[in-house]
């Protein structure tokens, strides 16, 4: 990678994954610093090979600049150093010989940090330009499409936005998404193309050069997840009709307040830790006797009779707060999981544990 393709990826980088110790400034920012922290002559030569709009936009940040703290300068070098050798390992033995290298030279958080904004490079994601498209613009877009079409696009846009989006089509058409969506597998890129196509007219579009794996049932089960109780009992209630083992394995991946019982109690512990009385109260409000028990063993005896006097006087409550209130809890979990913190007994972590 040449220094102004290097330092134009610097700037529109949005530093979204970047490790505890690095630099907390925009794309843009840190690349003017690397700039100014660059021979005058060496600055004015990257700049001529970058954009009209990512020249003004460089301008304004090296105007807006005042006293740059040394330490942060050198993080940031350190950091287009890192980039730019991560870059030639990937071209001497591809993504996973880069990574082999990077993790024996730089801690594991700045290693992982690098290697995702090379990789995000090298394999763009097909429909990210749909990235800044809210949910209801694309829903008219795409809507009148054939269940397989949106059954592709959703699969490769965030979930918030697919579950949005699922919930708004017609039940039928629900169906059919979802059932093509948890059997699609490798998506030849020439069908990728021409969806894109279709929308560039209207929006953008990207070119995908490799047979990329898309859907399936973890897609679903994540889509389902993230939409309200109706689209989700509607849609497995529908399904199970065509395909009760499809519907099973569905279930089997998604994860809701009463699972909370799979919970190992050093994890319920980690939860109680973020939530409050007040919310947990609510959220108990519906739940079994047996999860009850488990949330108050590992409460202290003070705060579980706190919790009991809060749910005994809070009178009628709306069902869609106790919703609410367990699809935080639900997401402290997922969110726990997701770093390790917590075990979720039959999601595999046991295989990983050394007893």
């Amino acid at each position: 990678m040449t220094p102004d393709e290097q330092i134009q990826m610097s700037a529109e980088s949005d530093n979204s994954s970047a490790p505890p110790d690095a630099s907390k400034l925009r794309g843009a920012k840190k690349a003017a610093i690397l700039l100014l922290s660059m021979d005058k002559e060496q600055s004015a030569a990257v700049l001529r090979h970058l954009g009209q709009d990512m020249v003004e936009e460089l301008t304004r940040e090296i105007a807006r600049l005042d006293l740059v703290d040394p330490a942060e300068r050198g993080r940031i070098v350190e950091e287009f150093y890192n980039m730019a050798l991560a870059r030639q390992y990937m071209r001497a033995g591809g993504i996973a010989h880069a990574r082999s290298l990077l993790e024996r030279a730089l801690p594991a958080d700045e290693a992982g940090y690098v290697l995702s904004v090379i990789e995000h490079e090298v394999y763009k994601k097909p429909f990210s330009f749909l990235a800044k498209t809210d949910a209801e613009n694309l829903l008219t877009f795409i809507q009148d499409e054939h269940p397989q079409t949106i059954a592709l696009i959703l699969s490769y846009i965030h979930a918030d936005k697919a579950s949005e989006i699922l919930s708004s089509l017609p039940p039928n058409k629900q169906i059919e998404v979802v059932s093509r969506i948890a059997n699609m597998d490798n998506t030849n890129p020439e069908v990728i193309k021409e969806v894109e196509r279709g929308l560039e007219m209207r929006l953008s579009g990207i070119v995908s050069q490799t047979f990329q794996r898309v859907g399936g049932v973890e897609t679903v089960a994540e889509m389902l997840n993230l939409a309200d109780r109706a689209t989700e009992k509607g849609i497995l209630e529908a399904l199970e009709g065509q395909d009760p083992d499809l519907v099973e394995q569905i279930r089997r991946l998604m994860f809701v307040f009463e699972d909370i019982l799979l919970v190992n109690d050093k994890g319920i512990q980690q939860v109680l830790k973020e939530i409050d009385n007040e919310e947990l109260a609510l959220a108990l409000k519906t739940a079994s006797e047996e999860l009850r028990d488990k949330i108050f063993r590992n409460m202290s005896d003070r705060a579980t009779q706190l919790i009991k006097e809060d749910m005994e006087y809070m009178g009628p409550v709306r069902v869609s707060d106790v919703e609410s209130a367990q699809q935080k809890i639900v997401d402290v979990v997922r969110r726990l999981e997701d770093s390790g913190e917590l075990i979720i007994s039959g999601r595999g972590a046991e295989k990983e544990m050394i007893v």
